[in-house]
């Protein structure tokens, strides 16, 4: 079995959202026998942000495109093989302005891939490629957005637009646990956010534990 870790804080090890994405690969590592970490910082190895010949390329049939469009695209062929020889993804991030580190965006945009990671189908519609991986995204946020406690909750884009992508490549339920409040708040709130985050990262370990 096959894991890819993906951070994306720049902060090393001052970092909360690395602190919890270890955390929670060492669970499954001490559970899950012979499971293969493939680890991917992306603040080391940043994905290039998509140009209009990254765009061409895409859209270029496999067969045509030029060396110059290979080229162009040998980052995303290969995250996307990554991504797509795992059968388990963890994202960690914090929580920048409401919304993701542009470096997870690029991310999503060197993976959202025409016929390899979704698909075009004959009555019009898509299918996504990663419909059978077992996904969990980590978050960490500054203020408290949990809906229904908080009178910011509807200022969080992120989970909308962590969801929206990854739906259209297939992944239909994935799993949130997000740590907050954390920079703006209190002593005593932040170590409540971090304890039900570790609360809540044993809960997903043990249901997916259930299931191998």
């Amino acid at each position: 079995m096959r894991l890819m870790h993906v951070d994306s804080s720049p902060k090393g090890v001052k970092s909360n959202s690395r602190m919890l994405s270890a955390y929670y690969v060492d669970l499954l590592e001490k559970k899950i026998p012979n499971l293969v970490v493939d680890y991917l910082d992306l603040s080391v190895d940043t994905p290039p942000h998509v140009t209009g010949e990254f765009a061409k390329a895409t859209y270029t049939p496999a067969s045509e495109r030029t060396d110059a469009m290979k080229k162009e695209l040998e980052y995303s062929d290969a995250l996307c093989a990554r991504v797509l020889m795992s059968d388990i993804l963890v994202f960690a991030m914090p929580m920048y302005n409401f919304s993701m580190p542009s470096t997870f965006k690029a991310f999503i945009d060197n993976l959202v891939r025409t016929n390899l990671t979704y698909n075009f189908n004959d009555d019009g519609t898509t299918s996504g490629n990663l419909n059978r991986k077992k996904v969990i995204f980590i978050t960490t946020r500054g203020a408290d957005l949990r809906p229904g406690l908080s009178p910011w909750s509807h200022l969080d884009a992120l989970t909308p637009a962590l969801r929206s992508p990854f739906y259209f490549l297939g992944v239909e339920n994935p799993y949130f646990v997000d740590a907050q409040p954390l920079q703006f708040s209190d002593q005593e709130a932040r170590e409540e956010a971090l304890k039900r985050a570790f609360s809540d990262l044993d809960s997903v370990a043990l249901e997916w534990l259930k299931q191998y």
